[in-house]
């Protein structure tokens, strides 16, 4: 009897012990890997900071707004020579390379602090004897007088005899010019400039003139202010018109907007001087010409450019 008892107890305990073994295994199997190639592969992102990777249904308009930028900064820091022919996985500069200029910090020298002894206050009230021979001015010096519109001018004026001089104003025009990669710029129209170089556009703060706006009449010429290669020459960029650009090197590229007709192609090699468009009024509230001058993708001020007139 005993002995049937301790057969059946060894034969449970083997039992036990292949329920663990087969759990520990069963823990243990490893799941199918499936071929990398048959995986659904996720949409590429951008891998570095300022680039942006063309996802589908993104267009130059809605990447300029979505990265508070202009189509033609995107035109520019990109090279694109058809901003209408962008394709799903292209990658696209959205900011300037570089990121501007590094802040050096300036060393701060100390001195070493002067102690300066502050004598004792004094308990004492001054005594009327003691303050007999200093005048109190009970009144202002000019006297009073009641408040008008022409006493009002009067305090405005300087005193009789002393010259009232303000500080000299550096002006742009007294500057000395930046040349161009063949010598001076060029004018490319001559007219009156509307708005200048970061100047507000339609009042609103947020939108700064990246270039200047110069008054004229349809059909008056529109110059290369330098010479070479146009590379984009259509009227693909919304807000721009009928545009040229220009590139002159590996620094500068200039900009025409806002042209009735275009006379030169993408591709063209131009000469500075040589008439690249006619002056006209597409996508503007008025005949003129919107011209920038960027140096490395970056706007820069035309007028520290064009010669002095």
């Amino acid at each position: 009897m005993n002995k049937e008892i301790l057969t059946s107890r060894g034969a449970l305990a083997g039992l036990a012990v292949l329920l663990v073994l087969t759990a520990g295994c069963a823990g243990k199997v490893t799941a199918p890997v499936r071929d990398a190639g048959s995986m659904p592969q996720a949409a590429p992102t951008a891998e570095r900071k300022g680039v942006h990777v063309v996802q589908t249904g993104d267009t130059l308009n809605a990447l300029a707004r979505q990265y508070g930028v202009s189509v033609a900064d995107l035109v520019a820091w990109n090279g694109l020579s058809n901003p209408n022919q962008i394709h799903v996985g292209q990658s696209l500069r959205v900011a300037p390379e570089g990121g501007g200029e590094v802040a050096q910090a300036i060393p701060i020298v100390s001195e070493p602090a002067v102690t300066v002894p502050i004598p004792p206050m004094s308990t004492e009230v001054p005594t009327a004897t003691a303050t007999a021979g200093v005048p109190i001015k009970q009144t202002p010096l000019g006297g009073k007088q009641p408040y008008s519109d022409e006493a009002w001018a009067r305090l405005q004026k300087p005193a009789e005899g002393v010259v009232e001089t303000k500080p000299a104003t550096p002006s742009v025009a007294d500057a000395p010019r930046l040349p161009g990669p063949d010598g001076e710029w060029l004018w490319p129209v001559k007219g009156k400039v509307l708005l200048g170089f970061d100047e507000p556009v339609g009042g609103d703060a947020k939108l700064r003139n990246k270039g200047i706006d110069i008054a004229g009449t349809p059909g008056t010429p529109v110059l290369a202010s330098a010479g070479g290669k146009v590379v984009y020459a259509g009227s693909g960029l919304r807000g721009l018109g009928k545009l040229v650009i220009i590139k002159h090197d590996d620094n500068y590229l200039t900009a025409y907007a806002h042209n009735q007709q275009l006379l030169v192609k993408e591709a063209d090699a131009v000469t500075k001087g040589q008439q690249i468009a006619e002056l006209g009024s597409t996508d503007a509230d008025r005949p003129k010409l919107h011209f920038e001058i960027r140096k490395q993708g970056q706007p820069v001020d035309p007028m520290k450019y064009l010669p002095a007139r």
